[in-house]
């Protein structure tokens, strides 16, 4: 007998394609508590690195007096320094290969973006402390300074997308027919026809030629690991990852296995770039290189589908679909079911959503739907194909181009190669606008609530035009501090004109969103109804508790009890649509050069304890420092009975109706099971709130009793994922700060 993992197995015994997905899906778990260790905890996705090995090192080649690097030169030499270091990672129970295991932005020697691996290492600590501090890292302050900015981004607690890298989409079907070897050819097609370009040129090359040599080293691994593997089965599974990964080292991708393998280590590349997450339509693009080898016999589906899960573990991408094409014609195929079966065969964090239109096949829906029943692991989510185009030709876009328009990240969709978008980089903090609003308002000294909603109004206005500002100084410099190097590659346009994707998209239409929602919703109908309707609190008491944080709890009662928004037909949902119409005419009406444009929509990210700690009390009873409410979400405690309903038809009224989306985030435990009908409740929850105009679903189906125990003791539950906000991830891998914002959103639902 013969020990593979926990799998006991004779040399005659061959494993299946169960026994080997068991084999990964347990190093991955053991992977995850391991990364925990090294890294220390990790609000963000589930990237899918694996643990550093002992005695991993770069030293980056810092090109600014600040102690950073920025540009052609600076980033391709540091990118190359980081890929160069990585060490081939083959497992032979796979059939792709390929793990990344660090990023280029760890060494910006901005501390606050540090795993905890790199603070130990004192070395590299003492190397970049050694550079000066008198600008930022990541942005090159000293040439492209906005101070006169900084002031007003501070007053509004804005994000504002300067220094903010990828959030855009490559258009894969560039990298698809072109190769490795094809983008050297490519850029030196373009490097003669565009003089003066060198460095652009020269970047691009140096970067591609550390990716082949990335490839060059995993066929070197698997070489050595033939020659040592016993079981038949394997050593005939890393003879063909062998051959595929020297068919792709310069060569397009022809077979299913080799575009699956393409797309592993491409992944692998934009992650250490610029963390990049953005995936592609994956059953249409793969379903031509699927079909083909179904039909010459070089492929079966069990194969695909490992395959599949195979490409799911090596980075958890974001990835879309079904959905309808230009023609309204149903995109749904055969492949879209077994890309579904895939990732329930493999079961891990996964970022994945399903398109969802009337006019697609109902029966895939419901195989999404009874995978998140099953599974309880956050995927995968839904977004509405009707609501998401329609709103973005609002913008002048013709309906091909917005069909083409996917979701690729937390919760934004992208044009892929086209729109340079930014997408859940900027954000206002709307609660610390009414803050400032109320500041006005009381130094006027005749307070009404409409005076103070056109205060806020006001200082919206302020808000978004610092925003605009900041999002041009980007714009125009970006490509200056951290160009695109990787993603340029399948970018339309970038390497025939030896510029940035920042600099040749053909949409600008930057997402600028809202935060804190239902915080402002909620403060101005307690305004209205117990101040101005009821008398119950005075003005001036309603001050002086803001002043004291609510030091009287009579008062803050008074306040906390007013009608809220989702409750249905609330003073809180007057308000909340209010703010929704004003937020996107206020956004809309900045004017930008270029063709820029700004796209409001409603989302906090995993930011709300973030943008809490800026805003002191605030009307509805909200403490000072507290978090602010959650994207589009209403307040915990919204309703006694916490309806999912009531929250879907809140929320699907709060659009801002122009391509951006304003998600609908729900946690529960269902009290029917998938046989007993939970499936059906689930469905006419998504449809409905598609139909009222809702643009994006994350739902978490989690067993209550297992999330608590795994919030007092995580390493119990290794394999616990959640959708945290548009992202997965392992609740082990996550902060106690934010394992206990996942288990407050659930028991407000429970």
């Amino acid at each position: 007998m013969y020990r593979i993992g926990n799998l006991w197995r004779s040399l005659t015994d061959m494993l299946s394609y169960a026994d080997r997905i068991k084999l990964i899906r347990e190093t991955k778990l053991r992977h995850t508590l391991e990364k925990r260790r090294q890294n220390g905890y990790t609000d963000l996705d589930d990237f899918g690195t694996v643990p550093l090995p002992e005695g991993y090192e770069v030293l980056p080649l810092y090109t600014s007096e600040n102690g950073s690097f920025y540009g052609y030169e600076g980033m391709a030499e540091n990118f190359v320094r980081v890929l160069d270091a990585h060490p081939a990672y083959v497992d032979p129970a796979e059939m792709l290969c390929g793990r990344w295991r660090d990023m280029l932005v760890n060494y910006r020697g901005d501390l606050h973006y540090m795993p905890d691996w790199m603070k130990k290492n004192k070395r590299l600590r003492d190397f970049m402390s050694s550079s000066t501090e008198l600008w930022s890292k990541r942005w090159d302050e000293k040439r492209f300074p906005y101070d006169d900015l900084k002031e007003s981004q501070r007053k509004y607690n804005i994000a504002s997308g300067i220094d903010g890298d990828a959030h855009f989409a490559c258009d894969w079907r560039i990298g698809f027919e072109l190769g490795f070897g094809g983008f050297l050819e490519k850029i030196e097609k373009y490097r003669r026809l565009n003089p003066g370009r060198d460095d652009f040129y020269d970047a691009e090359k140096k970067c591609v030629l550390a990716m082949i040599r990335f490839i060059d080293r995993h066929i070197a691994k698997i070489g050595e690991l033939i020659e040592v593997e016993t079981r038949p089965e394997l050593k005939a599974s890393l003879e063909k990852m062998r051959a595929v990964c020297q068919n792709i080292r310069t060569g397009r991708p022809e077979t299913f296995h080799e575009v699956c393998q393409w797309t592993a280590f491409f992944c692998c590349f934009s992650r250490i770039y610029t963390r990049d997450g953005a995936g592609y339509q994956l059953d249409t693009l793969l379903y031509p290189y699927y079909e083909a080898d179904i039909a010459a016999g070089r492929l079966d589906d069990e194969t695909a589908k490992f395959l599949i899960a195979n490409l799911l573990l090596i980075d958890p991408h974001y990835y879309q679909l079904s959905g309808v094409d230009a023609d309204d014609k149903d995109l749904t195929n055969r492949l879209s079911y077994l890309i579904l079966d895939a990732a329930d065969l493999i079961n891990i964090s996964c970022n994945m959503t399903v398109r969802v239109d009337e006019r697609c096949d109902p029966a895939f829906l419901r195989r999404a739907v009874e995978y998140l029943y099953k599974n309880k692991n956050g995927w995968p989510r839904f977004c509405s194909d009707r609501n998401l185009c329609e709103g973005y030709m609002k913008n002048g876009v013709d309906k091909a181009t917005a069909r083409e328009r996917i979701a690729v990240g937390c919760h934004w969709m992208c044009v892929p190669g086209r729109e340079f978008p930014m997408n859940d980089t900027v954000k206002i903090n709307i609660a610390k606008v009414l803050e400032q609003a109320m500041i006005s308002l009381r130094e006027e000294g005749q307070p009404s609530l409409e005076r103070l909603y056109s205060l806020w109004e006001e200082h919206l206005g302020y808000a978004a035009e610092t925003v605009a500002a900041g999002v041009n100084l980007h714009l125009d410099h970006i490509a200056d501090v951290t160009p695109e190097l990787v993603m340029n590659l399948m970018f339309h346009g970038s390497l025939e004109r030896g510029l940035d994707a920042s600099r040749c998209a053909e949409l600008y239409t930057v997402g600028c969103d809202g935060a804190g929602l239902a915080t402002v919703a909620d403060s101005l109908a307690a305004i209205e109804v117990r101040v101005e309707r009821e008398g119950l609190v005075s003005w001036e008491e309603l001050f002086e508790q803001l002043d004291s944080d609510f030091s009287d709890e009579r008062i803050r009662g008074i306040m906390q009890s007013a009608p809220r928004y989702c409750e249905g037909n609330s003073s809180g949902d007057y308000w909340a649509k209010r703010l929704t119409e004003s937020f996107s005419r206020i956004i809309r009406a900045v004017r930008m050069p270029k063709g820029r444009r700004l796209i409001p929509g409603w989302f906090s990210w995993a930011r709300t304890i973030e943008y809490g700690r800026a805003v002191g009390a605030t009307p509805n009873g909200r403490r000072a420092g507290e978090p602010i409410s959650h994207g589009a979400n209403p307040n915990p405690g919204f309703r006694r009975d916490g309806a999912v309903t009531a929250q879907s038809n809140g929320i699907a009224a709060v659009q801002p109706g122009y391509g951006n989306t304003a998600p609908l985030q729900l946690e529960f435990d269902p009290l029917l099971s998938a046989e007993e009908g939970g499936v059906d409740v689930v469905l006419a929850l998504i449809k409905g709130h598609f139909a009222r105009g809702g643009t994006l679903i994350n739902i978490n189906i989690l067993d209550g009793a297992k999330l608590l125990e795994a919030n007092r003791d995580p390493d119990r539950y290794p394999d616990l994922v959640v959708r945290v906000t548009g992202f997965t991830a392992y609740f082990a891998s996550l902060s106690p700060e934010f394992r206990q914002l996942v288990v407050d959103r659930f028991l407000e639902m429970k």
